[in-house]
């Protein structure tokens, strides 16, 4: 007779296992005050990364992406792949929407119709 095994669940699996402290990142007391803005938001750059997200584009978006990375290569000298492009972009758009909320380009352009 097979033995039967018992597997984790997904969630199990991909779950954080230190949850961080907001406040004492932000540098806040007890009563709640920050003692300074907080850190910018930073893209994570030429380190290995653990995290997998798979992200379906169309045929011109992928096209678009290419086109912006060969712009950065000829034009400006810089050569990155397309995930750290990617990643440069949340960055930016996510440090737009903590500074700006909802008048960010993000909230702008999701609620537009």
């Amino acid at each position: 007779m097979p033995r039967r095994v018992s597997l984790p669940a997904a969630d199990d699996l991909f779950r954080p296992t230190v949850v961080p402290d907001r406040a004492a990142d932000a540098g806040g007391d007890a009563a709640g005050e920050q003692a300074g803005p907080p850190e910018p938001r930073t893209p994570s750059g030429r380190v290995r990364h653990d995290e997998k997200m798979t992200v379906y584009v169309t045929s011109d978006e992928l096209l678009d992406l290419e086109h912006a990375r060969l712009v950065l290569r000829r034009e400006h000298g810089l050569a990155v792949d397309r995930g750290r492009l990617v990643r440069e972009a949340v960055a930016m758009v996510l440090a737009d929407l903590e500074e700006q909320g909802g008048e960010s380009a993000l909230v702008r352009r999701l609620t537009q119709d």
